[in-house]
């Protein structure tokens, strides 16, 4: 590996006039790809192919030496619409499987892409980490506080790269906000804000139980989750609303403002975290996870607060969703859109005068999710870790910090951490921290 990738990147494309920072269109690419040999392009392979799996090898595919050699799904209709996706891309269909499993037998196989549910990400992972692959998991990177622990573990057994989807780390408005946070211009930050409200999200209408749809493997699609009859409300997107897959907005949204929230203040785990919430928008709904929440970290020398709200959008400072640091000098605000920073003011001489400069909205520059691909085929093809920008260490503790939230909710109480022993000091919050496998899925041995 060592030096093959790096001749690859240094050698092979710069003689075909590629470099590998900028993005392509799609109707250059198969005249890139004439010029790079095949045995000298990155193959990847997806698994979940529907949503963000297929967002994330799309994003993939605009590096002109990516290949997506192989897709798994459990949906026969995913994969067609897939494959063919692939095909208009590159003019060439990818091999499918049903089981991703047998897909992580192919050797041709350079890398993995993660979609499935976050129930299947810890399996998923572990998986094609011991079968030699590198690793681009989606957020959160795990369902459970067990099973990120256990990641984090497999990724030092096997030492192949490992990227996190939470892309906003590659964005240039947050590496701006951030480098401003830790400048200390704010002066001392109390406070840390982070919050999704979600306008966009309706109720989830009931409906009942019925057949699973034609070439659908739904045995496999619920994996180590409890065995259920097929509902289509459990299915597809809306996962993310029942418990046995996923944990709500607190787990799908805020992993991506609690980790810039927490790396740039410099921590990893909370004293102690209290919640409060519950079905308030939309009580007779078919979701279970709470469609409104407020979560209190506690840090030492700041809080952190984690809101969020279906169904609304009238988040904090005008924002659907973002993250304000809240210093005696001024609050910097952060988002999607960019970030700003509002000064407090003192009164001097008689006169109201700023304590900082304003900073104006600041918009952010290229696509975050294309350089987040980028930065996980870097760290391949140069074989350094650090040209990631979200390794699964650092997914690991937004992922951990976002279940203590559902953990202190599901409680009730005010749950403290344990720094020393990786666990609460509360029995009932311990319990909840484990993985509990069905079906004869056995969590996986590191």
């Amino acid at each position: 590996m060592a030096t093959r990738r790096d001749f690859i990147q240094k050698s092979i494309l710069a003689g075909a006039g590629i470099s590998l920072s900028p993005f392509v269109s799609a109707e250059s690419l198969h005249s890139f790809s004439n010029r790079i040999a095949p045995s000298d392009q990155l193959n990847v392979a997806v698994i979940g192919c529907k949503g963000m799996g297929w967002s994330n090898m799309n994003a993939h595919l605009k590096i002109p030496n990516v290949n997506c050699i192989a897709l798994a799904d459990i949906d026969q209709s995913v994969l067609a619409q897939r494959s063919e996706d692939v095909n208009k891309l590159r003019g060439k269909k990818p091999q499918v499987y049903g089981d991703y499993r047998k897909m992580l037998e192919n050797k041709d196989i350079d890398a993995v892409i993660i979609g499935t549910p976050d129930h299947w990400h810890c399996l998923n992972m572990v998986d094609s980490l011991s079968a030699g692959k590198h690793v681009y998991v989606e957020k959160p990177i795990a369902n459970t506080i067990e099973e990120c622990n256990l990641m984090v573990k497999a990724k030092q057994r096997y030492g192949k790269m490992v990227q996190v989807g939470q892309w906003q780390r590659s964005g240039s408005q947050y590496a701006e906000a951030i480098a401003y946070v830790k400048s200390g211009k704010l002066g001392q930050i109390r406070l840390v804000k982070t919050w999704a409200y979600q306008g966009w999200m309706k109720p989830v209408p009931k409906v009942g139980d019925g057949p699973v749809p034609q070439g659908v493997d739904y045995d496999m699609w619920l994996g180590p989750a409890p065995k259920r009859p097929f509902n289509s409300n459990r299915f597809h997107f809306n996962f993310r609303w029942f418990w046995d897959y996923a944990g709500g907005l607190m787990t799908d949204w805020g992993v991506h403002e609690i980790d810039i929230a927490l790396y740039a203040m410099g921590v990893t785990a909370p004293k102690s975290v209290m919640a409060s919430g519950g079905k308030f928008a939309y009580p007779d709904d078919a979701s279970e996870t709470p469609d409104t929440l407020q979560t209190v970290y506690e840090y030492d020398g700041f809080n952190m607060l984690w809101e969020h709200a279906t169904g609304i959008d009238g988040g904090n400072y005008g924002t659907t969703e973002g993250i304000a640091f809240i210093g005696n000098n001024g609050t910097l605000v952060v988002n999607r859109g960019g970030w700003k920073v509002i000064p407090e003011t003192e009164n001097k001489d008689g006169q109201r005068v700023s304590k900082i400069e304003e900073v104006p909205h600041t918009r952010p520059s290229g696509s975050a999710l294309e350089l987040h691909a980028q930065g996980f085929v870097n760290s391949i093809l140069q074989n350094d870790a650090s040209k990631l920008t979200c390794g699964i260490e650092t997914g690991s503790i937004a992922a951990i910090n976002a279940q203590m939230g559902n953990i202190a909710f599901k409680t009730g109480k005010k749950v403290y951490w344990d720094a020393a022993k990786g666990q609460f000091t509360d029995k009932e919050a311990n319990q909840l921290m484990k993985a509990n496998y069905h079906n004869g899925w056995k969590l996986p041995s590191v």
